[in-house]
């Protein structure tokens, strides 16, 4: 589970600046693929909890919470600076 924190914290900073764009107003997306990586991480997690039994299955659950909460947020942004219609 290691690497899959790594990969959290690294995404975890595209997210926490596009909270500071909103806070000041300023909308520009991350040049890279922010919710790609999510969905690919959030599937790695799952396949890491299938495979997990107690402590390390609480540890896939939470990570994977936080990549769906992290890419709902930053889908909300992209929607926010991009409205469809």
């Amino acid at each position: 589970m290691k690497m899959t924190y790594a990969d959290l914290a690294e995404v975890d900073e595209y997210v926490t600046t596009v909270i500071r764009f909103v806070e000041r107003g300023i909308f520009k997306p991350s040049p890279a693929d922010v919710l790609s990586i999510l969905d690919e991480l959030m599937e790695r997690i799952g396949q890491l909890g299938a495979e997990s039994s107690g402590k390390d299955l609480e540890v896939a659950r939470a990570q994977h919470a936080y990549a769906a909460l992290m890419a709902l947020v930053y889908r909300k942004f992209l929607e926010v600076a991009h409205p469809a219609g």
